[in-house]
């Protein structure tokens, strides 16, 4: 388990190990998830974005799903 610290003005330092296994490199993003009372960090490296594409893919267009939700509204 690593550890580190919070300054002053609120950064933390990420260990050099967590950084290079992770592939964080100066300017990557990164979120903070809260969930049941845990702070999770997840960097967003190119990595993470090819694992999540096509994660929300469905048949068809978002637009065109919009475009029929409203049809049904008139």
């Amino acid at each position: 388990m690593e550890t580190a610290y919070v300054t002053t003005k609120g950064r933390l330092v990420v260990p050099m190990g967590l950084r290079r296994k992770y592939g964080i490199k100066i300017g990557t993003k990164v979120c903070f998830i809260e969930m049941d009372g845990e702070i999770l960090f997840r960097p967003i490296t190119p990595q993470y974005i090819r694992s999540v594409c096509g994660m929300l893919k469905g048949k068809g267009s978002a637009t065109g799903e919009l475009l029929k939700e409203r049809g049904k509204d008139k």
